[in-house]
């Protein structure tokens, strides 16, 4: 018995570990360096210039990209649930199948950015200047909320949020 619980003990250890944020990989992308499918957990990316950087498919999961500027960035299947991207600049950048599940992007720029198969759920997008933005549905934005000043392609509306 004692042997199952010292197993257990050290696989849910391990578990836990592989689930931390990794502080080389968060430096690397902070010296704006690419670094897809990072493990950058709570990063600390805040008001950083960070052209063109690829962070496909890592894990930006409750990262601060806040006033960040990240044009041309890559970021195709990246978990950013829960994330920060006030005010942020993500001018052409791509959101490809992106998770971006009550993300906030209140106030943030996506001229040219592609939305295509991003997860909005529960993303708030009041003010955000996304009338540029490509691959953006109706059903994306049915399950996000805005605002009166969220500006969206001609046809597509967002709910407000409460």
């Amino acid at each position: 018995m004692v042997r199952i619980l010292l197993a257990l003990a050290a696989l849910l250890a391990t578990s836990g570990l592989a689930q931390a944020q990794d502080a080389g990989q968060i430096a690397r992308v902070q010296a704006g360096q690419s670094c897809p499918g990072c493990n950058l957990f709570q990063a600390e990316l805040g008001y950083l210039d960070l052209p063109g950087i690829d962070v496909s498919g890592a894990r930006l999961r409750q990262a601060n990209l806040a006033l960040v500027t990240m044009n041309r960035a890559r970021f195709d299947g990246t978990n950013l649930s829960i994330a920060n991207l006030f005010g942020g600049r993500f001018t052409g950048a791509s959101f490809r199948n992106a998770d971006l599940t009550r993300a906030n992007l209140v106030g943030a720029y996506f001229g040219g950015a592609d939305f295509g198969g991003a997860n909005l759920s529960g993303a708030t997008l009041s003010g955000a200047e996304m009338a540029s933005a490509r691959g953006l549905t109706q059903a994306q934005l049915s399950s996000a909320c805005g605002d009166a000043s969220t500006q969206l392609p001609a046809g597509l509306t967002i709910p407000p949020c409460q």
